[in-house]
């Protein structure tokens, strides 16, 4: 059914009996044209791009646990496109740009809140870099302002201007960042890509890939043998893993990051804010809560739990940035699986196996990167051609020394 607020109405008026549901539990088929393994943020943007841009529906999203239950909600809801070097810029700008039309597109709330990022600069060197990716991000067709610390005052009065160590001098703000909710993009994907003949199947794990003379025809799964002529890949923290069993070996380590949710508070951040010296950002949800988050844990793992040591990590950063949260209690806390590249950028590319594609390595940049991500895999899978924006995303890159080193974030303390 399509949503409005005469549909609201009209179920209202019914006592809410005439909703349905908003995608279907089909049974897999034996074959598909596509299979797309992984039913987060990226998978579901890929399979409804594929079927919205390329009339491509014949397609099964294979998720092993439930829609919603990665990544995707499992992060701090940030969007930007405040990137400094050439082959993430123009990237992340096509989706924020994406972001922005979102919601008509797939006729769903997902909550885009273009309230603003800041990126805290203490130095002179610091605000030198800062202007630099500004003037980058201007160049590419995004916006960006430098504020000095008297501007900045004036937005955020309550900061600590005056912390002994790293004194605030200014920020980067770019007024089209902002947030959105979450676990909506992928309810909102889902439902879109359903909408249009897509199969999402849950609780569905890939056990195998079926490869023969170097080409891939399918997966083994917990719910049989499905083939396909194209299997895509976008698995985020479970890439290593998966990716291991068509004997591929991928330069990238899974790590947890964590992200923290406040108790419920009255309006007093208006913006996102990230604090670069203590590696610490947080924005305030709709329902008061300050959502915020810091360093990945050193420590290679896939499990979605906590470390206590970084939670004392991220919030005496919060602290150091802004004392005013100091009595606000912690609600609740989770993690997520970061599938962490080398350089710190992703990859959308073909693999060296027939009909096999891979996305993932996306580091940080995951959940703000979901359309663009999938919009660019679409376009990869239907075409075999990599779009204008990803051509850099190439595997093959640490071979060629065509790295995208943006900013020191990779998967090793030496490389973060």
């Amino acid at each position: 059914m399509h949503y409005s607020i005469w549909s609201i109405l009209q179920q209202g008026f019914r006592g809410g009996r005439g909703w349905v549901r908003a995608w279907r539990a089909p049974v897999p088929q034996k074959s598909y044209d596509m299979i797309i393994v992984g039913g987060g943020g990226h998978g579901l943007a890929t399979a409804y791009y594929l079927a919205s841009q390329y009339g491509i529906t014949n397609i099964a999203v294979l998720e092993k646990g439930w829609i919603g239950g990665g990544n995707v909600g499992r992060n701090t809801t940030i969007i930007r496109s405040n990137y400094l070097l050439p082959g993430n810029e123009g990237f992340y700008e096509l989706s924020l740009k994406l972001w922005e039309g979102l919601e008509q597109d797939i006729n769903f709330n997902a909550m885009v809140s273009q309230r603003g990022i800041l990126n805290l600069f203490h130095s002179d060197n610091e605000r030198d870099a800062a202007a630099r990716r500004g003037n980058s991000m201007i160049l590419h067709g995004a916006d960006a302002e430098l504020l000095d610390a008297a501007a900045l005052r004036k937005l955020c009065p309550f900061l600590n201007f005056d912390n002994a160590r790293f004194p605030l001098k200014g920020a980067l703000l770019q007024k089209r960042g902002g947030t959105v909710r979450h676990d909506a993009v992928a309810w909102g994907y889902a439902r879109g890509a359903d909408r249009l003949g897509v199969d999402i199947i849950q609780n569905c794990e890939v056990t195998d890939f079926i490869i023969k003379n170097g080409c891939c025809n399918g997966v083994e799964t917990t719910k049989g043998k499905i083939l396909a002529n194209k299997v895509g890949v976008a698995v985020a923290g479970s890439s290593g893993r998966v990716m291991a069993k068509a004997g591929l070996r991928l330069p990238i380590e899974s790590h947890v990051l964590q992200a923290f949710v406040s108790e419920g508070l009255k309006p007093i951040l208006p913006q996102v804010i990230t604090y670069g010296a203590g590696h610490f950002y947080i924005s305030q949800s709709d329902k008061g809560g300050l959502v915020f988050g810091g360093d990945i844990d050193g420590y290679n793992s896939y499990a979605q739990r906590g470390n206590l040591p970084v939670v004392e990590h991220v919030t005496e950063g919060g602290m150091a940035l802004m004392p005013m949260i100091g009595k606000a209690r912690l609600l609740r806390m989770w993690g997520g699986l970061m599938d962490m590249s080398m350089d710190g950028s992703p990859f959308i590319d073909r693999t060296p196996i027939t009909g096999l594609y891979f996305n993932g390595g996306w580091c940080y940049g995951g959940f703000k990167a979901t359309p663009a991500s999938g919009w660019c895999f679409a376009h990869l899978l239907a075409t075999d051609e990599a779009h204008a924006v990803a051509r850099a995303y190439r595997l093959d890159r640490f071979k060629t020394g065509a790295v995208i080193d943006e900013k020191g974030a990779g998967a090793q303390a030496n490389l973060h």
